[in-house]
């Protein structure tokens, strides 16, 4: 290979590699725009937008994974449930902290926030708010999340309202 073709070989294999990261980042983007419709529907539960976006970000069979019991939720459970929240916790708030992106997994710490008007997993709060550490992996397949695994710090929020 004469130098002109190894030259011109070696800025090809460059531009690649750029084009590659690029299109790389381009779809870790738009994985992190589709798992905040997750959080955007939890911070206004009772939202219609929010919850067409939330259906719109989600497979059909997608599934709410917080335990091995094997009892998920499914997107229809979990929306009554969200719904129910959106009652019990008017203020609720769930704002992403950090979000990391690796192929089609994005692990998500955020921290919910709220006043519950009743009580609240059997404590009553009596007007306190709680403060959580709360942290997800969600599953992306074709710009849609199939799979939420979740863990959130309830016994701390039950400690929170009840005054300890």
């Amino acid at each position: 290979m004469n130098k002109l073709s190894a030259t011109w070989t070696n800025r090809l294999s460059a531009t690649a590699v750029v084009a590659l990261c690029t299109l790389g980042s381009a779809a870790f983007g738009d994985n992190k725009e589709t798992v905040q419709a997750f959080y955007d529907l939890l911070s206004n539960p009772g939202s219609e937008k929010e919850t067409a976006a939330f259906v719109a970000a989600t497979a059909d069979d997608w599934e709410s994974i917080g335990d091995y019991s094997g009892k998920n939720k499914s997107r229809e459970a979990f929306l009554g449930q969200v719904g129910g929240f959106a009652k019990l916790i008017p203020d609720l708030n769930w704002a992403v902290q950090e979000m990391h992106v690796a192929g089609d997994f994005v692990t998500v710490r955020s921290r919910a926030t709220g006043t519950p008007v009743a009580p609240f997993f059997g404590v009553d709060g009596e007007g306190r708010s709680f403060d959580i550490m709360t942290i997800d992996i969600h599953q992306v397949e074709d710009g849609k999340i199939v799979a939420s695994h979740h863990v959130e710090d309830w016994a701390g929020a039950l400690q929170q309202l009840s005054g300890r």
